[in-house]
């Protein structure tokens, strides 16, 4: 074996075991590699694999872009959990479920999931030691439970690798490798808090491990609490449309409730403060002003960042049983507590079927007890403001790998192989406190009268309903009123009409796997290697609403349950082809192809392949790339998902103020074939009242579901590029890939706004169905949609790493400069070919989250115990629509703008470029202890609101932003 594969063998082991500095990537550590000292001989020759391939080898220069970052990048960072880390690489889209997103539903929220390329977290592929993390139903991999204290490097493959991995690695795979063979023990202390005083992070870990002559251990346990941070403690989140316009967006389902007429009769009504609940000269028009109307800021009861607890232990072993056998097996056990809030409930009886008001209840004042001339049943709106709705969701996993690893001769060449089995285990159990059960609401606003004891009463005198059985409400009792009926420090009414609901979930992943590697024949280039191997895995999973939600009797919304499975048998095989090496023109050129079979029990079979180059004309520069299929199956809740009711978000194209019928006739033509008033309708938001903005809330509930008649996506993936490490500037490394992904027959989650405007908007009649609309009113009053395969996501873009090391007297310099520019991200959301030929919206700098341009400059300085770090972090600008280009004009960079699709015509705001700065400095003390003192986001940067995509309801602000100057203090012990 040649000098040459020592060096890069000892190089690369040397950085991502020894624990050097950050690395932007594994052929610019290999470009600069010094050859090791002499007696280092017997280490060198370690056949190793990385991310992308099966194949082992001594040369680590591969076709394809993987990013490395190292324990000690890990450790110079003010980022504690594994999320954050990754969320901060300049591949990673915006986060799947943010922390500011309380009002997600589902079994995932409370979990972290990685979205490379911002193609979306299920399609990409989350690796332990090279093995899968575990899936829950949505095909999520949750990557809060991995301890941040057992990592010893992460490898991110920027590119597709369903040919070696199977489904879900379109946009790219993250692999942890894990800490094994440490001997010692250490532990680590992390504290930190925002400026203003919230947002506490803890984080307590110890790490232990033995080494002996057959085998080693290594026990990591590790602890981390993150406080709340409330939205009312920040300008940009205390209001729903952020501080600039603190009076917009509140809503008029508020505390102070409402007694719902029609317009001719008046309008909807509002109890005078302190005024008689039984007399309707008490009453006034609702008022809409805020804030001293009759209308409520939910942002006041609402998480910006929800709260978390996890609790990880992880156990890695091996045991060698001859030099050519070895057992290694990894446990993971971790709990996950995550809670969230949000306002309290906005109950409108309009939308819940039996819960009008009597016309006998007491509590009516145009009813039978109050002098009506003509009673009448009224319908009401309150939002229980009393009881905020708050859901606690604890997960518990636990992940096994247990193998067998070694190696044989034949004919004079060495193979490699192992056989290893995973199972995973996910268990949710989801808590719900603050949704009303909608039943007892119809009850307890039925008929009611006044016993003798002078306390309302439900029933009738003459057949009265024990209050063991009902108790009876007055919604129009405004919050912070103490009174009979109201919700105000009535503990009684309170346990009447709130239950605790209880969710449930689990799914398990089972995997058993067998692989062989090794040199085929010598060629004059090097070995010709192969990997092969067979996998088969089942999956399987259910979530179970509660009886309430799945039965429609809360306000918890309907959702049925989820539950099904399904197996895949896979066959692979890779090849390792070396052409040319140290001729002129070509000091390396080599080929590589890999192919998998995947047999699946739901949908059938898919054949997937890759191919890769590298070429190095001369030593110091490398050309390398890569032609990749890949697929995603469906997962278990896109194939048996039980429907689920929502109140969606969403904007109406018929709506003449904020839709495209305003200024296209084409579509209010096709408007008025559903709509009788198409010249002036208004879409309605919650309150049944004309919304003030765009993406609005609906006042009833759509209905999501599944398709178990669901294809698997696939995808075409492309790299080029090349790294260069001038001779003139030693330490100096930088690499240009080009990159573009293409996913075709996409698995989306439908939107209301998607559905309509693919009916009115672009004209295709395959999309108008599934919904109904008021025949007076015109409002959309049903509409249901699911997952289905449509049309096509494609995302081109380059990536520029730049790496350079600076030994000095004054100490050693280093700078990482990650850059990943998006020239294009576009979507089509139809396969109909009768549909228009051009329906692509492309995404690409819009929206406040797809941006262009994310760029991370890391600096680092040490010498001697003393040390200090600089991070960058760079988001471009980006356009989005904007608030209101007809209220708010002024805001509107471009009011006039018109799309390429002239049906697309919006107007458009440009959000400015953010950069945030972190700063670290450490020094290592002599009772072998590291201090580390730092800020995250010194300057307390805030970006720019975000009104069209932002981090929730809560907050018009991007949820993968910096929210306020972060300090902290870690402290690192050795023993």
């Amino acid at each position: 074996m040649s000098r040459r594969h020592n060096v890069l063998s000892w190089a690369v082991r040397h950085a991502l075991i020894a624990g050097g500095a950050g690395i932007v990537g594994l052929a610019p550590v290999l470009a600069f590699a010094q050859a090791p000292a002499a007696g280092e001989e017997a280490a060198q020759l370690e056949r190793i694999e990385v991310t992308g391939s099966r194949i082992r080898k001594v040369d680590l220069e591969t076709a394809q872009p993987v990013l490395v970052i190292d324990r000690a990048e890990i450790e110079r960072q003010g980022f504690q959990s594994v999320s954050d880390i990754l969320q901060n690489v300049s591949a990673t889209g915006s986060p799947a479920i943010s922390r500011a997103q309380p009002l997600s539903a589902g079994e995932s929220p409370g979990g972290s999931f990685i979205s490379l390329r911002n193609l979306g977290a299920a399609r990409t592929l989350i690796l332990v030691n090279g093995k899968r993390l575990g899936i829950n139903t949505n095909g999520l991999q949750d990557v809060t439970t991995i301890p941040t204290a057992i990592i010893q490097s992460i490898e991110v493959l920027k590119d597709g690798a369903s040919s070696i991995y199977g489904s879900d690695a379109i946009g790219g795979v993250v692999n942890f490798i894990t800490r094994t063979n440490y001997e010692g023990m250490e532990a680590n202390a992390y504290w930190g808090q925002f400026g203003e005083g919230d947002g506490d992070i803890v984080r307590y870990d110890a790490t232990l491990g033995y080494k002996g002559d057959k085998g080693s251990v290594v026990v990591t346990a590790e602890y981390s609490d993150e406080k709340v941070v409330n939205g009312a403690d920040r300008e940009f989140s205390a209001y729903p449309r952020g501080q600039y316009h603190p009076f917009l967006g509140w809503t008029t389902v508020s505390q102070w409730g409402v007694l719902v007429r029609t317009a001719a009769n008046g309008g909807n009504l509002t109890l005078d403060r302190g005024g008689n609940p039984y007399d309707i000269t008490n009453y006034h028009p609702t008022n809409a002003s805020a804030p001293n109307g009759d209308v409520s800021n939910t942002n006041l009861q609402t998480d910006l960042r929800t709260p978390l607890t996890t609790k990880n232990i992880f156990v890695d072993g091996t045991y060698q049983f001859t030099d050519t056998l070895r057992f290694r097996g990894n446990v993971l056990y971790s709990d996950r507590d995550a809670v969230r809030q949000v306002a309290g409930y906005p109950f409108q009886s309009a939308s819940f079927a039996g819960t009008t008001m009597s016309r006998d209840s007491y509590y009516n004042p145009l009813g039978s007890f109050h002098g009506a001339a003509t009673p009448v049943a009224v319908s009401y709106q309150r939002r229980t403001w009393e009881i905020p709705r708050v859901t606690e969701s604890s997960l518990q996993t636990f992940r096994s790998t247990l193998g067998l690893e070694g190696s044989f001769d034949l004919a004079d060449r060495t193979f490699d192989w192992d056989v290893s089995y995973l199972y995973t285990q996910n268990k949710l159990l989801q808590s719900t406190y603050g949704n009303l059960n909608t039943i007892r609401v119809a009850q307890s606003v039925g008929p009611s009268f006044l016993n003798a004891q002078g306390r309302v009463q439900c029933g009738t005198a003459a057949a009265p309903i024990p209050f063991a059985n009902c108790v009876p409400w007055n919604p129009f009792l405004p919050f912070g009123r103490v009174g009979d009926g109201g919700l105000t420090n009535n503990q009684e009414l309170t346990n009447y009409l709130f239950q605790e609901e209880h969710a449930t979930g689990m799914t398990e992943t089972k995997v058993y796997s067998a692989n062989l590697t090794g040199p085929i024949v010598t060629l004059p280039a090097g070995d010709l290697s192969f990997a092969v191997g067979a996998e088969h895995r089942a999956e399987s999973g259910e979530f179970v609403p509660d009886p309430l939600s799945q039965t429609a009797a809360s306000t918890n919304l309907a959702g049925g349950p989820t539950n099904g499975g399904y197996k895949v048998d896979e066959l692979y095989a890779e090849i390792f082809v070396p052409i040319l090496r140290d001729v002129a023109f070509a000091k390396d050129l080599s080929l590589s192809v890999a192919s998998r079979r995947s047999d699946y029990d739901t949908f059938g079979s898919t054949t997937n392949n890759k191919f890769g180059f590298t070429w190095k004309p001369i030593d110091q520069l490398l050309f390398r790339g890569t032609r990749a299929d890949g697929f995603r199956a469906p997962t278990i809740a896109d194939l048996y998902g039980g429907g689920s009711q929502t109140f969606s978000f969403y904007t109406d194209p018929c709506d003449t103020l904020y839709g495209a019928s305003r200024n296209n006739p084409t579509v209010r033509a096709r408007c008025a074939a559903d709509i009788a008033n198409a010249d002036t309708f208004r879409q309605l938001q919650q309150g049944f009242v004309p919304t003030t903005t765009a993406n609005a809330q609906t006042p009833v509930a759509f209905t999501s579901g599944a398709n178990p008649l669901l294809l698997p996506e696939e995808s075409r993936s492309s790299t080029l590029g090349v790294v260069w490490s001038p001779p003139f500037s030693e330490g100096l490394n930088m690499s240009l890939d080009w990159w573009k992904i293409r996913v075709d027959e996409t698995i989306v989650a439908d939107s209301p706004t998607q559905k309509l405007n693919d009916c009115y908007v672009d004209g295709n009649a395959s999309r108008c169905v599934g919904f109904t609309r008021d025949p007076t009113l015109g409002y959309v009053n049903t509409l249901a949609f699911g997952t289905r395969n449509a049309g096509y996501v494609e995302t081109e873009g380059f990536d520029f790493d730049l790496s350079y090391r600076l030994a000095t007297d004054w100490g050693n310099f280093t700078a990482n400069w990650q850059n990943t520019y998006v020239s294009n991200l576009e979507f089509k959301s139809t396969n109909d070919p009768a549909a228009k030929p051009n329906l692509t919206n492309s995404f690409a700098g819009t929206a406040g989250i797809n941006f262009r341009l994310r760029s991370n400059l890391s600096v680092g300085w040490d010498l001697g115990d003393f040390g200090a770090s600089w991070n960058t972090r760079y988001f471009s600008s980006s356009k989005e629509t904007c608030l209101s280009s007809v209220t708010f004009p002024e805001e509107c960079s471009n009011p006039g703008y018109i799309a390429a699709n002239p049906a697309n015509s919006r107007a458009i705001n440009r959000v400015g470029a953010n950069t945030f700065h972190d700063l670290q400095v450490r020094w290592k003390a002599p009772w072998k202890a590291t201090i580390a003192l730092g800020a995250n986001n010194v300057f307390d940067h805030q970006a720019g609101l975000n009104y069209s995509n932002p981090s929730s309801s809560s907050a018009p602000y991007y949820g993968g932003f910096d929210i306020g100057r972060f300090y902290y203090v870690r402290y690192h012990q050795t023993f």
